[in-house]
């Protein structure tokens, strides 16, 4: 790997910077000119909100905390210092391997940083950027398997896109409200109301309203014009009622760091918490966004040699040009309510309820030239179109995807303590889903203005390239029972889960083969883990847990056509659910100085889907393009240790070697490709992280440098992204408290420190990049993947106050 002079420079300025501050400051408290540190009481754990259960196997549902402090507390902003590794490390107890972050991290990043951006210095986690301030974009791989392969969950409730299993991290919660998230690497949790999570899980959940009225303002700017406001107001306890909450409201924005065009967000937070009793409480999480951008064209790597940053949309309008930047916008709207409710109906018997409601739409927008004449509507071919103006036969139109989302679901589930020592789960989750996509095109104006309702109509009909309905229901069922022997030493658990997931749907284009699509998934998932205490500091634990994904995406059942062909440009997919069995033995410590964490892990899939987004042919449209490569066996071995505060420092390292590989030739339809044995996709064998955070409670600063092992972009490993280095650091400076302004602060924080230019990841794979010869003796062309660019130099300023 080749490290270029200023990265490494830069990296040991850092380090160096931060132990000279470190220093300093210990000389000036030790002449009696610092002042005084924190001392606060011991924290006391509310009821979780997450809605899951912590006696289930695998569980580890995070306490929501409140810190009562007697004196000088640490910040405004949620800040504790009693995380090890500066907030990347917590305490825990899992028979898994899990990691998590806290408010001692996340408070100190970028206020525009989202949830999937903020873990990319755990380990066996791989984020991949493509704007610096994480405002846009979610893209993760953990053990070889990406985002799409991993269930997300928000306070309990499974928000991601139910149908492509994306995220959207950005449009769930400001990172001011972000309370924690916890990773698991391998294997979802057993009453998880997720049927994607063959590779693993992450929870997010949201702070908890303070008992004080109040408030918290945080104003930010910094390069390319981004910026961020954002305001919260707390209720404080409402008279005897038992209740509390807040409201919160941001606007951000920048403007794009490659190319033209930019990006907007307004959103909206709310939480309100009634608790009363012994463990009884409910809550009531609303949250609105609505956020546009200006998409990232992605290059091959041809592309990205001759061109590099300057692969863009054009930024000059001309007649005909469909790369015109204000012709590609990207929206990505949302509301989203959810009611944690967690009951104690007896003293050994305990009933969590979390109903939750999600709607997601667009539209996306893109440029595309369309015949003006000749074309087709699905495979009926239409006549003149008599609109817009003709350049070279075609006009040039706005092409949009109004995709609408609207999710419905149920999650319930009981602890029953049969003994002292014995407790037996069950539960249940529904969920109903429909989802609404009618493409359409209209004319650009001379001027270069896109869409207005002007939408172009072939016999009366929209002219479209795909009109779904879709409909999906999922029912899921488990029981589970964990024994605690030898003095509560010894944890045992096992545990059933049954999924089932019912899809159908139509798509009303002309000539759609075929008209009705439908697909019906049953699928037994059992899991044990069993765990040891050898002493009060150290544990051994050991898994083996099973999961399945039900096909993603709707064009995984149905075609899309474009009125450039007579035909399909894309044909559904025969996929079969993916399967996955694991394995994992592991250890940590959580002692006085240190804690640390390590786990081996075996994970064989069947039916194994990448994930690949490609661009309709000769459009700008992106849809996502499931493939089937068979099978796939990763292997490894993932470790991490933090450090507790010594002289105000807290370092934190991490690291993992992966080995994954596919089980099989990829059957490209016209014969057999020979990528047995060759390295699997997306799967970097080496990936470590260096922490360093530096806290006494008024200046404050942190490092972080992570490494990402070269990754294969094709099925014949003959094409790879190159290892990249990236490092970040964030300083800051509190105040003393005055009045009713608590522990006002300014905060730099920079990304991409040494302004590395790098491809991050694949934004699509292929089969091979260039002429390979198949197992019948044809040869097949090769063809380009394409990248996404990681995000490169950039700085932001806050300025944040509790009122």
């Amino acid at each position: 790997m080749r490290l270029p002079l200023r990265q490494i420079c830069l990296s040991c300025t850092v380090f160096v910077g931060l132990s000279v501050v470190g220093e300093a400051k210990a000389a000036a408290e030790a002449q009696g000119t610092g002042t005084g540190k924190g001392h606060g009481t011991a924290a006391r754990a509310t009821p979780s909100s997450s809605g899951l259960s912590s006696s289930v196997i695998g569980q580890f549902t995070p306490q929501s905390e409140e810190i009562t402090v007697t004196s000088h507390p640490v910040s405004a902003n949620g800040v504790t210092n009693r995380t090890p590794g500066g907030g990347l490390m917590p305490k825990q107890t899992a028979p898994r391997s899990q990691s998590g972050i806290t408010r001692d991290f996340i408070a100190k990043l970028s206020p525009t940083s989202n949830i999937t951006s903020m873990l990319g210095n755990l380990p066996g986690v791989t984020v991949s950027s493509q704007d610096p301030l994480g405002m846009t974009g979610d893209h993760i791989t953990m053990r070889g398997l990406d985002q799409s392969q991993i269930g997300y969950l928000f306070e309990g409730a499974p928000l991601a896109d139910p149908i492509n299993y994306q995220p959207y991290t950005t449009m769930l919660v400001d990172s001011e409200n972000l309370g924690s998230v916890t990773v698991s690497q391998g294997s979802p949790d057993l009453n998880a109301p997720l049927y994607n999570a063959v590779g693993g899980q992450i929870t997010a959940t949201e702070i908890n309203p303070s008992h004080k009225a109040g408030g918290f303002l945080d104003l930010s700017g910094g390069t390319h014009s981004a910026n961020k406001e954002f305001i919260r107001l707390e209720t404080g306890d409402i008279g005897h009622t038992g209740i509390r909450g807040f409201v919160s409201f941001s606007h951000s924005g920048y403007n794009n760091f490659r190319g033209p065009g930019g990006l907007f967000r307004y959103h909206l937070d709310s939480k309100f918490v009634k608790e009363w009793g012994e463990g009884n409480s409910i809550s009531a999480i609303f949250s609105y966004n609505r956020q546009e951008s200006t998409p990232w064209r992605n290059p091959t790597a041809a592309q990205w040699k001759q061109y590099g940053w300057g692969f863009s949309y054009n930024g000059v309008w001309s007649p005909g040009n469909s790369t015109y930047y204000k012709l590609a916008r990207s929206n990505l709207n949302s509301q989203l309510v959810v009611l944690p409710m967690h009951f104690t109906l007896a003293d050994n018997l305990k009933l969590h309820v979390t109903p939750y409601y999600v709607h997601q739409f667009g539209p996306s927008l893109s440029g595309e030239n369309i015949p003006a004449s000749g074309g087709y509507y699905g495979t009926e071919q239409y006549g003149d179109l008599n609109r817009g103006t003709t350049v070279s036969g075609n006009i040039l139109t706005s092409s949009r995807d109004p995709w609408n989302q609207k999710t419905g679901g149920l999650n319930i589930s009981a602890d029953w303590n049969v003994t002292s020592t014995n407790t037996f789960s069950f539960g249940w989750w529904y969920a109903y889903t429909t989802h609404e996509e009618l493409s359409d095109f209209s004319p650009v104006y001379a001027n270069g203005q896109g869409w207005s309702g002007d939408v172009i109509r072939v016999n009366g009909k929209i002219l479209s390239g795909y009109d779904l309905n879709f409909m999906q229901q999922v029912n899921t069922l488990f029981i589970a029972d964990t024994q605690r022997l030898l003095n509560d030493k010894l944890t045992i658990s096992a545990g059933f889960r049954v999924a089932m997931v019912s899809r159908q749907g139509t798509n009303l284009i002309p000539g759609a083969d075929p008209y009705k699509m439908q697909g019906n998934y049953f699928e037994p998932l059992p899991q044990f883990s069993a765990s040891y205490q050898i002493t009060p500091h150290d544990q051994i634990f050991m898994n083996g847990t099973t999961s399945f994904r039900a096909p993603e995406s709707v064009e995984a059942y149905s075609q899309i056509f474009d009125p450039n062909s007579a035909h399909a440009v894309m044909q559904p997919q025969s996929l079969k659910p993916e399967y996955s069995i694991g394995e994992e033995l592991g250890y940590r410590h959580e002692g006085k100085f240190y804690n640390f964490s390590m786990s081996l892990f075996n994970l064989n899939m069947t039916n194994h889907q990448i994930t690949s987004t490609g661009y309709i042919p000769n459009t700008n449209t992106l849809v996502a393009s499931p493939v089937n490569i068979g099978g796939q066996t990763s292997r490894g071995v993932q470790a991490e240790i933090g450090f507790k505060r010594w002289h105000h420092f807290s370092p934190y390292l991490s690291g993992q070697y992966l080995h994954s590989t596919f089980d099989n030739d990829f059957n490209t339809g016209s014969g057999l490709l020979p990528t047995a044995g060759k390295i699997a996709v997306g799967a970097p064998k080496f990936t470590g992280a260096v922490g360093l955070n530096y806290d006494d409670g008024t200046f404050f600063g942190n490092f972080q440098l992570r490494y990402v092992d070269s990754q294969y972009t094709t099925f014949m490993n003959d094409e790879k992204i190159p290892s990249y280095i990236t490092s970040d650091i964030g300083l800051g400076y509190r105040m003393k408290s005055f009045g009713r302004i608590k522990h006002p602060q300014v905060q730099l924080n920079i990304m991409n420190i040494g302004d590395n230019h790098y491809r991050s990841s694949a934004a699509s794979y292929t089969s091979n990049a260039k002429a390979a010869v198949m197992k019948n003796g044809a040869t097949k062309s090769g063809s380009s993947p394409t990248y996404m660019v990681g995000g490169n130099f950039a700085a932001m300023v806050s300025i944040s106050t509790g009122f």
